[in-house]
């Protein structure tokens, strides 16, 4: 499939990097940055269209997407740079110490947005090796979603640790322990030469924040498994909690009238052939959902 690419400011580039650099900007570079990137994601869709077929129209559009999303990265970096030169071109005299801040403020919040587009990929990953998500349906998601836990919570210690080592006084001590944690030569000049030296802060941020959400997915899923499949009745339809395939089902007499079919559509239900059920996923959201199908045909009811 053809590639789509959007276009990296390179006028503003140049002036960037003469605000922060005596050598030459090579014209065209951060064009070929950006494109590196970009066929990295294309690449990884082609890959998963050749495996999965069914699965290519939806994988050439995230790819498409993260080519615009990398080029607003790339070019609202450019920006940043020009925003403030750095102190080794202006001179120390009368350097706008505040606007050097603002700057830097602006370059983590866009690093933090980089990292969360490396996401893109991740989930492109996932797609091709069929590991997309953990379903609440499936019958070993608690086991799956701990072992998630379990990788994100040694990945927070190995970055907390990894940072530890980076910020000893001792650099060959440091250099040793990271060594010895798995770390190549080549990864511990980036992570020493990094702008947070080390693993910045909103890494950790965002892997805690994704540790607290599936600590609070298991728990949910658990309380859920263990209360069992609930039924119910009304007289409209019989009301199934299934926990076993995570789905709350609704059971009618007959065929639903058309006004009463597009009340559950609407409130996100989709009849299931195989179930001879109206359902969807078993949530809060849809038990929600299920008191206002309920609200509406008592109205309607009630205009009859």
């Amino acid at each position: 499939m053809e590639r789509v690419y959007y276009s990296i400011n390179e006028a503003s580039a140049r002036t960037a990097h003469q605000m922060m650099s005596f050598s030459d900007y090579k014209e065209g570079s951060k064009t070929t940055e950006y494109k590196g990137y970009v066929d990295q994601a294309y690449e990884l869709a082609d890959k998963i269209a050749s495996a999965r077929p069914d699965q290519a129209d939806r994988i050439y559009s995230i790819a498409a997407r993260y080519s615009k999303r990398m080029a607003e990265y790339m070019n609202r970096d450019i920006h940043i740079g020009c925003m403030c030169p750095s102190v080794m071109i202006s001179g120390a005299g009368n350097f706008p110490v505040r606007k050097k801040e603002k700057q830097n403020q602006a370059w983590d919040k866009n690093h933090q947005f980089f990292n969360e587009m490396q996401g893109i990929l991740s989930k492109m990953e996932s797609i091709l090796h069929g590991k997309e998500l953990i379903k609440s349906s499936d019958e070993d998601a608690i086991e799956k979603l701990e072992e998630k836990l379990e990788n994100l919570k040694d990945m927070q210690e190995r970055m907390k640790a990894a940072n530890k080592a980076v910020r000893l006084k001792d650099t060959e001590k440091g250099d040793e322990q990271l060594r010895i944690m798995g770390y190549s030569d080549e990864q511990i000049k980036e992570l020493r030469e990094s702008d947070f030296c080390g693993y910045p802060y909103y890494a950790l941020q965002n892997n805690n924040a994704n540790i607290r959400r599936i600590e609070g997915r298991i728990r949910k899923l658990r309380a859920t498994k263990e209360r069992g499949t609930l039924e119910t009745e009304n007289r409209f339809f019989k009301i199934v909690e299934n926990t076993e395939s995570m789905r709350l089902q609704l059971f009618f007499d007959g065929k639903p009238e058309p006004e009463v079919r597009e009340v559950l559509k609407s409130n996100g239900f989709r009849w299931a052939p195989s179930q001879s059920a109206w359902q969807r996923q078993l949530t809060d959201n849809a038990r929600y959902s299920l008191k206002r199908v309920i609200e509406h045909l008592e109205n309607m009811e009630a205009t009859v």
